[in-house]
């Protein structure tokens, strides 16, 4: 694995905090967020308009200063770089290939920042992937995005609250697609990853239960024989590395076995089979961390929610366990890179 870059005698640099898609909840649920007095040390990055327009919703007495770099941080303002030239900004509650634009340009000029180690990491605000679509940005979401630019680095998506935590074989595909894409090797990466990211939250010796693809874990081959060609096999290879991985267990099950303590983590085989037991346990209190990545990546774990952008009265408290878990993980110092 590669070593991690922080230094214990080195005070901890900002996270870097893009504003997510401008007609949505992210700049307000962000600033909300970074000015509480227990948040670690922030710099926003987005458009100095949106941010002016989201300070005025949800704390109008508080002073932006624009910055051109990290270490240019002084006193204890909002520290915004400022990615755009002035303008008005978007519209709120509307696709458009402005906010998408916008969106893109935060998270590339904080990716850069993350890899000279200037900044402690990375906490992303909602973006609307059809506003990414419409700016011809040619990725489905953060985390392909994020992979693409770092390199291409091998990645997992890892949705975790205070109950529960899975890890993604697949990402943003189709359901016909994923069913292709989940390997062998897509399943190791994942089992491995589960792994690195359980010992990140703290967790010694990590449990890692494999959620089947098909029902009933396939029944013995009766409704798919992937368990028995790829599954079982990749997780044998990860107990062969040391890695305390079981499976493949029905779908249906393993996430309550999950909550109730039997494992510390789930590798799910594709998107909603992974997130809608996260979410369904609640929002307020859920992180995406992505794994496999040379720095740190956190995020909220919910969307845009333009039904409510402007209103001022989105709940922040996932943007807060974000920016929370963010610095947890380097004060730990530990990598979270694929081996």
């Amino acid at each position: 694995m590669i070593q991690p870059q922080h230094r214990p005698d080195l005070p901890m640099p900002p996270l870097a905090v893009t504003l997510g898609d401008p007609a949505g909840i992210g700049p307000e649920i962000a600033l909300r967020a970074v000015l509480r007095p227990d948040a670690p040390p922030c710099l926003l990055i987005g458009q100095r308009a949106v941010a002016e327009r989201a300070r005025d919703l949800v704390a109008p007495g508080a002073r932006i200063a624009v910055v051109e770099t990290p270490e240019s941080r002084t006193g204890t303002d909002l520290h915004l770089l400022d990615i755009a030239p002035d303008g008005p900004p978007p519209a709120y509650g509307a696709v458009s290939a402005s906010a998408g634009q916008a969106a893109h340009d935060a998270i590339r000029a904080a990716i850069a920042l993350a890899l000279q180690d200037r900044v402690a990491g990375i906490v992303t605000a909602p973006i609307h992937k059809e506003a990414l679509s419409a700016a011809n940005v040619p990725f489905p979401g953060h985390t392909e995005m994020l992979a693409h630019h770092a390199g291409g680095a091998r990645v997992a998506m890892m949705l975790a609250n205070d109950d529960l935590r899975t890890v993604l074989v697949t990402i943003h595909v189709s359901l016909r697609a994923a069913i292709e894409q989940a390997d062998f090797d897509a399943q190791m990466r994942a089992i491995r990853l589960a792994e690195a990211g359980c010992r990140a939250f703290g967790v010694a010796a990590p449990r890692v239960a494999v959620a089947g693809l098909n029902p009933h874990a396939g029944e013995g081959g009766l409704f798919g024989r992937e368990e028995i060609e790829i599954i079982a096999p990749a997780i044998a290879a990860a107990r062969a590395e040391g890695i305390d991985a079981s499976g493949p267990w029905p779908g249906d099950t393993v996430f309550m076995q999950a909550r109730q303590g039997k494992f510390d983590v789930v590798v799910a085989q594709y998107h909603d089979q992974g997130l809608i037991p996260v979410k369904y346990l609640g929002l307020e209190n859920g992180v995406n961390v992505t794994l496999g990545l040379p720095f740190i990546r956190t995020s909220p774990d919910h969307g845009t929610a333009f039904d409510i952008a402007g209103r001022g009265i989105a709940d922040p408290a996932s943007m807060i366990a974000a920016l929370t878990q963010a610095r947890r993980l380097w004060e730990a110092r530990l990598p979270l890179e694929d081996a």
